[in-house]
């Protein structure tokens, strides 16, 4: 499985168009992914402090592009170039904020 963390205003805007918005897909070409080893290091990195935040659980089978791991903080982290699509989603899950402010699972969505 691979994740990507959205806000929940976009994830619900993408489960209605079939698409979840991804402002990386347009400026740089790919939307960032993560392994489950991943993603609670990203959202440490990148997300401290929101609370609007949903983890979304992506079958990679489901994907209609290429996922490429590519180096990134000395890392391979999965890039997807292509839309992310509302189908490839199997999980949903609203991030909370831990006591340092990171985002944490809280409970599932859907």
């Amino acid at each position: 499985m691979l994740f990507h963390i959205t806000t929940r205003e976009a994830w619900e805007q993408g489960a209605r168009d079939g698409t979840i918005a991804a402002d990386s897909l347009e400026e740089i070409g790919f939307v960032h992914l993560s392994t489950a080893d991943q993603w609670p290091r990203t959202a440490a990195r990148f997300f401290a402090g929101r609370t609007d935040l949903v983890l979304l659980t992506i079958d990679p089978s489901r994907l209609g592009g290429e996922v490429r791991f590519e180096q990134a903080d000395g890392e391979a982290f999965p890039h997807l170039y292509a839309s992310l699509e509302a189908a490839s989603v199997i999980r949903v899950e609203a991030l909370g904020l831990d006591r340092e402010g990171i985002p944490t699972v809280r409970t599932e969505v859907r």
